[in-house]
């Protein structure tokens, strides 16, 4: 395990985030141009929802009950403000594997041998989950949770939502679901670090679900109990995905 100054670390942490900040611009100056067509792609969910079946398909995108809404922008500088957002966090999501790559090579150096060959696991690991969590929030959640709101007592009301508002609503979801998703590695991390134990995670799962909704009822941009378990739920799931993970690798380790 290398030692250095802490001078030296400092000097490397901000390498790293040099390096991940012009990543982050040139996506971010590619996503810029085609942010129309990523535009369109987001608005999906307000014009067709996700419909569960019994028969196959199982899964398909039917029309939403309200497909005639149209967003609107209430200042002038709204609309740039939107693309430039969708922008910036479609940015975020394409380079986010060299990011992950970046933060293993600033905590390499202070890993034994043996313990450095994860780096490839964990960027693939890293960047794949934080990529199904935020696909799984645009197919899964956002669709079904949209179709909700959207017709939730509302036969008389006739929406009228801001392009800013809708933006907000989408991107912090997504962008939570993906770090959400994170937690399986989270776990297994600490576990292997020997801060808890799989067998203290399994015996305080009932702490985990409270904590779930808690964290839930942060993230969410809506304070609305509908969204929150739509939130809740898959944390949970991830939590006993990363116990059983934890308990795996905690296996290896010991006969490794």
């Amino acid at each position: 395990m290398d030692k250095a100054p802490l001078t030296e670390h400092l000097g490397e942490l901000r390498n790293r985030i040099v390096v991940s900040l012009v990543v982050v611009g040139v996506a971010f100056g590619i996503c810029f141009n085609y942010s129309e067509y990523i535009f369109e792609l987001l608005i999906s969910p307000l014009h067709y929802t996700l419909e569960f079946s019994i028969d196959n398909p199982y899964l398909s995108f039917v029309p939403s009950n309200k497909p005639g809404i149209n967003l609107v922008f209430l200042a002038p500088a709204e609309a740039l403000w939107m693309h430039m957002k969708i922008a910036f966090i479609s940015a975020l999501v394409i380079s986010s594997p060299l990011i992950f790559f970046e933060i293993w090579r600033f905590i390499a150096p202070g890993l034994l041998d043996k313990e450095k060959r994860y780096a490839l696991p964990f960027i693939i690991t890293t960047s794949f989950l934080f990529l199904i969590g935020a696909l799984f929030c645009f197919i899964v959640v956002l669709p079904f949770a949209m179709n909700f709101l959207l017709n939730y007592k509302t036969e008389n009301l006739q929406p009228m939502i801001s392009v800013e508002k809708y933006m907000d609503f989408c991107l912090k979801f997504i962008l939570a679901f993906g770090a959400i998703f994170e937690l399986p590695v989270i776990l297994v991390f600490l576990t292997r670090m020997g801060i808890v134990t799989h067998e203290f995670l399994a015996k305080n799962r009932k702490y985990a679900v409270l904590i779930a909704f808690v964290v839930a009822a942060v993230l969410t941009p809506t304070p609305d109990a509908f969204n929150q378990t739509l939130m809740a739920v898959p944390i949970i799931i991830l939590f006993e995905a990363g116990i059983w993970a934890s308990r795996i690798f905690n296996k290896k380790k010991k006969t490794g």
